[in-house]
């Protein structure tokens, strides 16, 4: 397919990863300690990045202990070994824990069986224990040879032929425990698996008035507790980092029985399996069980989540992280000195980065000492800003003050939701509601778009009216594409009727466009010199301004979920390609990365152009493909990504094309990728950042209100978004000279650097851009300009 090459900064050279680079290397992987959905997909994408570089990948089963036994435990990797995996939970080359490679004896084996086959590189996928490990040979590497070449195991040529180790780690553990990264592989569909069981007992519990104590992994950290109680809104939770403070049984009570007085037929309590309070003594879910049921008479049932939440297959979210880690590990390994410490790769916002492997380690550790020693404010920060974000949110969210504690600001600010539904749209209002709610502001809902806007049809909103609205899909609100531009008059006139003093628009482009009309009819009208902002909320992520919109990771997975199987119906009949058309206007993001995430072998999309040429060659490479073992093709096209070349033409080529080799299907997904229920990501990301939003608006307000001062300066008027590794508000203005107006899209995408990835991973040849990578990092200057952005 045509080369798309991203523009590079003035003054800086672009650095290609090119084929076969890194040939002469060999790389050993491994899984160790417990498994994560996504290791799969991360060995894959080592595999396919260390063989189109050039080098040997072997495959060392069953964690440390095969390095240790060695012998049929270490074999040689090829193409296909890792195809049909990416769907696939936990990990195929097995894991283990390993007594042996705490001993030196152990360590001593398992150099000798790398040196047997020449490896010098290895990449480990697992949590601080693995990792740590791994360290430790590294650091014994060159005396563990001289012992063996001593002992007449190995020869002193292999001393000096192999005589560094280079260790690069990636952390695959569902707990997200690991410091220095915002999320680990495996977090994400665990997250999935702990919200179907979530959405599943909210409907039972409706039905019987009942109150319900879940119990979640997460081993001492309590981030899966804290965010799936932030995704479902329940009602309390309990955590090993902030555990309640005396008294909690009491408070705890109290909340429980005011939800129910507000008509809350449920009560969610959550508890994290290290749950501890400030003595440090456990506090189990039978424990809060007895407690409930004792002082209130509730009917109260536990479940425990166990196991599930390690399997499953994984989400859209955690292949894609798994598959751009397994690739910058495999580049680090190329690029490793002698003197290159021992790494981890990392996300820290929508970036990956390398960090020292020690100094993550250590800090991880510090949260634990933490713990230990009752520093529990210390054991909060240390765990990261984004925790410590999402605790505070969970608290401004859950527990309402009494009327008469909340400090009035007067002022009135109206929530809209403006395009196409998105998945994740409630959870923002609810989150935007709240959080106003708590600053003092009286709110207003808008329903039905702009079009409502200017009919007047605005209510106030209340606390317990956005109760339940996180797990909904769609717009409960009502949203319509109608632009503000033929109602100015009108919506001038509802906001003074109603007094708005500050808007939130939460929607696609139509609500940027709208945002525009707004903000350029200040001047005629004066209703309108009001701080307004925009909260991103599209299943296209076509939004100017931010990385990532609400919707789009719901999208992503229906994407996701519906390739894997159709891929499957593909298994028993064999040599059959299928054409799968996605949504997303001209944008191609959600065919790009579902393409990675499904492991597509093309995905056809506007903004890289393409003609008969490249679909020749691609038709070529699945004849070929055909050949090998692996007989089935996965092509994505985008809905607008040509004019002609049309889902029917291209299925047609390709039928005519493929014939006698292949036969072809095509599928259009349509509108199932608007609907469903939002996944967690979208749940937890439409809550803060519309939460974000509010305390910018609360901000504003403050700046202005008592001063008589309209907004009329272009910083009132913003986007709100993700920008690589930081939280953005950005004037309008400003992002105008950013936009293709005609394709409603942003002249420059993030996601376009990963389309090399795509390709390389389906066995095309391509240059990918690795001028972000290179240095480590220390872990503690990570986001120290601007406003982290924790995903």
């Amino acid at each position: 397919m045509a080369s798309n090459v991203p523009p590079t900064p003035r003054g800086s050279f672009p650095r290609y990863l090119e084929h076969l680079s890194g040939s002469g290397k060999a790389i050993g992987v491994l899984t160790s300690g417990g498994d994560a959905q996504g290791m799969n997909a991360a060995v894959r994408a080592v595999v396919r990045m260390g063989i189109y570089v050039g080098a040997k990948v072997y495959f060392i089963y069953e964690g440390y202990q095969g390095m240790v036994d060695g012998g049929s435990n270490i074999v040689e990797a090829k193409w296909e070994s890792v195809s049909s995996i990416l769907q696939v939970g936990g990990t195929i080359i097995g894991s283990a824990r390993c007594k042996a490679f705490h001993t030196r004896e152990g360590r001593l084996q398992a150099a000798g069986n790398l040196v047997q086959w020449g490896i010098t590189n290895l990449c480990v996928i697992g949590g601080d224990g693995s990792l740590t490990g791994a360290n430790i040979f590294r650091k014994e590497w060159s005396e563990l040879l001289e012992e063996l070449a001593k002992n007449g195991k190995i020869s002193e040529e292999a001393v000096t032929n192999y005589s560094y180790l280079n260790v690069v780690g990636m952390v695959g553990s569902i707990d997200n425990d690991f410091c220095g990264t915002d999320m680990t592989i495996g977090t994400d569909s665990a997250l999935h698996r702990i919200m179907e069981v979530i959405d599943a007992i909210m409907t039972t519990a409706q039905s019987h008035q009942r109150t319900f104590v879940l119990e979640v992994m997460g081993r001492h950290c309590g981030y899966l507790a804290l965010v799936s109680a932030l995704a479902c809104g329940a009602d309390w939770v309990f955590l090993p980092e902030s555990p309640p403070e005396e008294g909690w049984e009491e408070n705890m009570c109290v909340k429980l029985s005011e939800n129910r007085a507000r008509k809350k037929r449920l009560n969610i309590i959550i508890v994290a399996e290290g749950a501890i309070d400030t003595q440090n003594q456990p506090i189990s879910s039978e424990k809060i069980k007895d407690l409930v049921v004792k002082q209130l008479g509730f009917d109260t049932r536990v479940t425990i989540l166990g196991h599930v939440q390690r399997g499953g297959t994984p989400s859209a979210f955690d292949r894609i992280l798994a598959s751009r880690m397994g690739v910058e590990a495999v580049v680090a390994l190329l690029e490793a000195t002698p003197e290159t410490p021992a790494c981890v790769v990392s996300l820290s916002g929508n970036q990956a980065v390398r960090l020292p492997l020690v100094e993550c380690v250590q800090m991880t550790q510090d949260v634990q000492k933490a713990m230990d020693e009752r520093r529990f404010k210390d054991a909060v920060r240390l765990r990261g800003r984004s925790f410590e974000g999402n605790l505070n949110i969970y608290k401004r969210l859950a527990i309402k003050l009494p009327d008469d504690q909340i400090t009035k600001s007067n002022c009135n600010v109206a929530v809209i939701n403006v395009g196409a539904p998105a998945a994740g749209m409630n959870a923002a209002v609810r989150s935007a509601v709240r959080v106003g709610i708590a600053d003092g502001h009286k709110m207003l809902a808008i329903y039905d778009g702009f079009d409502g806007f200017a009919k007047g049809q605005i209510k106030e909103i209340g606390w317990s009216d956005v109760g339940g609205w996180t797990g909904q899909g769609g717009s409960i609100l009502g949203t319509k594409r109608a632009l503000p531009g033929k109602f100015l008059e009108e919506i001038a006139e509802q906001i003074r009727a109603h007094s708005i003093n500050a808007l939130l628009i939460i929607g696609g482009f139509e609500a940027y466009l709208g945002l525009l009309e707004l903000s350029a009819a200040r001047e005629k009208y004066e209703e309108l010199c009001i701080p307004m902002v925009m909260v991103p909320a599209t299943v296209s992520n076509n939004v100017p301004g931010s990385d990532f919109s609400i919707g789009s990771d719901t999208a992503l997975n229906t994407i996701t979920d519906t390739c894997d199987r159709i891929k499957q119906s593909a298994s028993g009949t064999k040599r059959r390609v299928f054409i799968i058309e996605t949504m997303g206007g001209y944008c191609g993001y959600l065919a790009n990365m579902g393409g990675l995430a499904a492991g597509a072998d093309a995905a056809y999309i506007f903004e890289e152009p393409f003609d008969i040429r490249d679909l020749q060659s691609n038709v070529e490479h699945l004849t070929e493909k055909m050949k090998t073992s692996i007989q089935r093709g996965l092509v994505l096209r985008n809905e607008s990504c040509s004019e002609n070349y049309t889902t029917d033409f291209i299925y047609q080529l390709y039928s005519e094309e493929g014939k006698g080799v292949f036969d072809c299907r095509k599928n259009v997904l349509g509108h199932m990728q608007q609907g469903g229920v939002p996944s967690p990501f979208d749940r937890n990301f439409g809550t803060k950042i519309s939460a974000r939003a509010m305390q910018w608006i609360t901000t504003k307000l403050k700046e202005s209100y008592g001063k008589g001062k309209k907004c009329v300066s272009d910083d009132c008027i913003c986007v709100l978004g993700i920008s690589k590794r930081n939280v953005l508000f950005q004037p309008v203005a400003d992002l105008k000279k950013e936009t293709d107006f005609e394709h409603r899209i942003p002249k420059e995408q993030w996601w376009l650097k990963l389309r090399p990835l795509m390709k390389i991973l389906a066995k095309y040849k391509a240059s990918f851009d690795v001028s972000d990578s290179g240095q480590l990092e220390p872990v503690q200057d990570q986001n120290t300009q601007g406003e982290p952005a924790a995903i």
